[in-house]
């Protein structure tokens, strides 16, 4: 497991039971908590979150609407906590992508077990670009070699700067994954990020003059607006 406490969001609108939760996790995780829909998809928009605790029946947004946003830009694990108790319930859950599913009331030292495991075979399968570094990422005809700290277009290499490289591996790590620019930056960059510069721009600038075939027309590297950028699939 990455180094850190882990962060857990914490979807539940009873404060009663968001309090009990949180006792239970708060010495192992840092952990974050969210009474509606609206707040739960905001605060997952930050890709910040290692696991998210998620009731279904919430004011606002539905838990299968904030499940349905999260699967769409993140691979984190989420597991649903509800009343809802019946075998259809749990299926439903579990097919709109729910990575496990505990039933009000509930053991809440049962709850962080299954946390605790959720989030190690998170980690062990490498979700979240932890264990092993690949020496090798492959999309289409681009090839980032991690031991030259590189890139191969067409098998026609291109030597990258430091930062170039680190923020297209970023990238390639996790096609399809939405990164903003606070975690672009604070990763690349190993700062914190305080305003928004044009220092990302220019840089997703040069790599997409690198790797598209029309950089005013990018099909690897897009930028998906007001959130931030991805490397499609």
């Amino acid at each position: 497991m990455k180094e850190g406490k882990p962060k857990v969001l914490i979807v539940e609108d009873s404060k009663d039971i968001s309090d009990l939760i949180a006792l239970y996790l708060e010495d192992k995780y840092w952990v974050q908590r969210a009474y509606t829909g609206e707040e739960a998809v905001r605060a997952a928009r930050k890709k910040e979150m290692d696991l998210v605790i998620l009731d279904i029946m919430l004011p606002g947004l539905s838990g299968y609407e904030v499940l349905k946003f999260i699967r769409e830009n993140n691979n984190v694990p989420v597991i649903v906590v509800s009343a809802k108790d019946t075998d259809g319930d749990k299926i439903i859950g579990l097919q709109k992508g729910a990575d496990d599913y505990l039933v009000k009331p509930f053991n809440p030292l049962e709850l962080a077990a299954r946390v605790e495991a959720q989030l190690r075979r998170f980690y062990n399968l490498g979700g979240a670009g932890s264990g092993k570094e690949p020496d090798i990422i492959k999309i289409q005809n681009l090839t980032l070699d991690c031991e030259e700290c590189c890139l191969y277009k067409n098998e026609q290499k291109i030597i990258l700067t430091s930062k170039e490289y680190k923020l297209l591996k970023l990238l390639m790590s996790s096609p399809g994954r939405i990164f903003t620019k606070k975690v672009i930056f604070e990763t690349v960059w190993e700062e914190e990020y305080l305003y928004d510069s044009n220092t990302i721009m220019v840089y997703i600038s040069r790599l997409r003059d690198y790797i598209e075939e029309d950089s005013k027309k990018p099909r690897f590297i897009v930028t998906v607006r007001g959130l931030g950028y991805k490397f499609e699939k």
